[in-house]
């Protein structure tokens, strides 16, 4: 093999996380440095059991895009993966200081101010994230939101998750929508979810789900034992999984 096809190879070889799961410490543009580009191939062996080693002590974050460069580093892009899309760091405005959580802003807002907060890790159900990524998610989501309510100048915010394709969820990726609220930003509130259910960041990605959904004055209040044969059924959901 020729030195220059070697230090080519080397200089086009990127990765993304979902395949070498690099810990947390690799935060932005931070680095794992690796022997220098070299014609031998031992020395692209030796690169090899240090992408290896890296990957053993992860902590099992994804989505983040690395790449080995000229200098035979490891390094971080400036790109966080949304699903399958990539999203620039210059779109990215919040970043836990954990790297768990991102928030970026949104390619098709449906209000000024429509931002989206995600893990870092590509997981589609909120069910797949860790313990720690969840609680470091919905503090974000906190944070995230009182920020956007002080530009826009809000009192009131929709906080949502399409948890699933068959909930509307058009990335793969657990993202949860912020929208600051005014009054009269809709003619009737109730637009907002039917928006909502029709975003998607590329047209091809969006999803028509009829809900059938009874007009106020066609809806009857429940009786009293209806709610609790349903509050029961919940119960021993929980009894039987805690088991």
């Amino acid at each position: 093999m020729r030195p220059s096809f070697i230090r080519s190879s080397i200089a086009s070889f990127v990765f993304t996380v979902n395949r070498f799961n690099f810990g947390s410490s690799l935060s932005h543009r931070s680095l794992v440095w690796l022997p220098a580009a070299s014609s031998s191939p031992a020395s692209l062996s030796r690169k090899s059991a240090l992408v290896r080693k890296a990957h053993s002590d992860s902590n099992g974050l994804e989505g983040r895009t690395m790449s080995i460069t000229e200098n035979g580093c490891i390094e971080e892009s400036d790109v966080q993966l949304f699903g399958k899309f990539k999203i620039s760091r210059d779109q990215i405005f919040y970043s836990a200081s954990n790297n768990l959580t991102k928030a970026f802003v949104n390619l098709r807002p449906i209000v000024p101010g429509h931002v989206l907060v995600i893990p870092a890790r590509v997981v589609p159900r909120m069910e797949d994230l860790t313990e720690e990524e969840y609680i470091d998610l919905w503090k974000g989501v906190r944070e995230v939101q009182r920020m956007i309510e002080s530009v826009y100048g809000a009192s009131s915010s929709n906080v949502a998750v399409q948890d699933g394709r068959s909930a509307g969820q058009s990335v793969p990726h657990v993202h949860v929508h912020i929208l600051p609220r005014k009054d009269g930003d809709f003619e009737r509130n109730d637009d907002m979810y039917d928006a909502l259910q029709e975003w998607a960041p590329r047209d091809e990605l969006q999803q028509k789900i009829s809900l059938d959904v009874p007009e106020d004055d066609d809806r009857r209040d429940r009786t009293v034992i209806e709610m609790t044969e349903e509050a029961t059924l919940y119960r021993n959901a929980f009894a039987l999984k805690l088991k």
